[in-house]
């Protein structure tokens, strides 16, 4: 079914061995008499909502004895983004003209200087060889450089693990701070790896609910109501990947405060720290907010700012016990990063910021456009984003009408009918945890963009 290559199946975010009752993975408002709930406290969880994200398609992946792989991989939902970059990639090589909007990537070629450093690399017998897990000590150093100069925050080369791209970073990360039966607070719209990653840690999401009415953007109060005695981590995620909303840097001060104060970790994935438009500024909570001491993780990389999402080099950034484990864990799994591609990133790392200004520039007025060219099609509400390169309106207004002949009921299935029908590829708001909205991103040409939004604009307007 092209719904499900479109999405691919959402599972509930819990870990557990097999035998084992998993709680419900539960969506946070706030509590009406304004109480903190504690996870022995069941009634006070009868405002807490079980997470049916994606409908029928959550049983698609509800593990069973005796299949051939384990209950835990079974559970693993492909990653949707990929998925319909992948499905759009497939169309047009089979002759379709279609408009790809779902890859997270730049549409830039990563900077000469860059690629020559990787070339020099190459042919060095130096590199050909296995190099430290935690990465070459000179990338560490310049990655503990970077995050001073751009972030104001002083670190040190032995704090800095560097890792296949920043989804390793994630996923050590996780498996490094949980215990089976540990929360996380995840704002969602959230990331489609995030909840994976905690599940396949034994931890379990929590999950705070925004919408486009308050930008996106979750409180303190909303936090408080999703702590438990089970609390132990607050992701943090500012340019934010699906909905480019950036907390101001008061809001991030506080909510940094407010998990300090109640002994939460911190882990902050800032991946997207240059891509920040008009008057929004990013800062780094592990900075205003030092009262967190060593319990923050950064979790950042050079694949958005230089255009490198194919040369995969991430890294996080924590205290020295946290860096040890997550480095012993993936000297068992992948042991070093590729060297050409370390060499690389130190060139990156090691420049300046001329190309991803560039970048920016484009982003801008393509953010500008996209807003306003979906904001003209009735049904469809598109906040302005404020960092990033995606946009993710509301299409609720859309969901029950006919297109031709075909009658969507979930975003899911209406990205399902932009494609068939328009030949356009969007990414359902069920793979980030909020059914009603698409995902576009905007890191593609200004002539691709324009014809993708005015296909789905001639969709809807030949709506019956």
């Amino acid at each position: 079914m092209l719904t499900q290559a479109l999405t691919g199946p959402v599972v509930e975010c819990t870990g557990s061995s097999p035998d084992s009752p998993k709680p419900p993975t539960v969506a946070v408002t706030a509590p009406p008499d304004g109480r903190r709930p504690r996870s022995q406290d069941k009634p006070a969880r009868t405002w807490l909502t079980e997470s049916a994200t994606m409908g029928p398609m959550a049983s698609a992946h509800t593990p069973q004895s005796g299949n051939r792989i384990s209950d835990r991989i079974a559970a693993i939902a492909e990653s949707a983004t990929l998925a319909v970059d992948a499905k759009a990639k497939a169309l047009k090589a089979a002759g379709r003209p279609v408009i790809g909007f779902g890859a997270g990537e730049p549409d830039f070629p990563t900077p000469d200087y860059v690629v020559e450093a990787a070339i020099a690399a190459a042919r060095n017998p130096k590199y050909h060889r296995y190099s430290p897990v935690p990465g070459l000590p000179e990338l560490r150093e310049a990655v503990a450089a970077k995050t001073l100069r751009d972030s104001g925050y002083e670190t040190g080369a032995a704090n800095v693990l560097i890792t296949n791209g920043g989804k390793q970073a994630v996923y050590n990360t996780f498996a490094t701070l949980l215990n089976p039966g540990d929360e996380v607070i995840v704002v969602a719209p959230y990331w489609t790896t995030y909840p994976e990653a905690i599940a396949l840690a034994g931890g379990r999401s929590v999950f705070v609910m925004t919408d486009e009415t308050t930008g996106y953007l979750a409180s303190v109060e909303q936090l408080e109501a999703a702590r438990t005695d089970r609390t132990k981590v607050l992701l943090f995620v500012s340019p934010s990947n699906p909905t480019g909303a950036v907390y101001p840097p008061d809001e991030v001060a506080a909510i940094g405060a407010w998990a300090a104060s109640h002994d939460l970790w911190v882990v902050t994935d800032e991946i997207y720290e240059h891509l920040v438009y008009g008057d929004a500024r990013h800062v780094s909570i592990a900075t205003v907010a030092p009262e967190l001491g060593d319990k923050v993780v950064i979790l950042n990389g050079v694949a958005k700012t230089y255009a490198m999402t194919g040369w995969r080099v991430g890294w996080m950034i924590g205290p020295a016990d946290v860096i040890k484990g997550a480095s012993n864990l993936q000297s068992h799994s992948t042991s070093n990063v590729s060297n050409v591609a370390q060499v690389a990133a130190l060139a990156a790392v090691s420049g300046n910021l001329d190309a991803v200004a560039k970048m920016r520039e484009a982003f801008d007025r393509r953010r500008l456009s996209i807003v306003s060219m979906l904001s003209d099609i009735p049904g469809v509400i598109c906040p302005t984003p404020e960092g990033a390169f995606y946009v993710y309106p509301s299409v609720k207004g859309l969901l029950g009408k006919s297109l031709r002949g075909k009658v969507s009921h979930t975003s899911a299935e209406l990205a399902a009918t932009i494609l068939d029908e328009a030949e356009v590829a969007v990414v359902p708001g069920e793979a980030f945890g909020t059914p009603g909205y698409l995902r576009l991103s905007y890191a593609l040409g200004d002539d691709d963009l324009a014809e993708g939004i005015s296909r789905i604009a001639k969709l809807v307007s030949d709506a019956d």
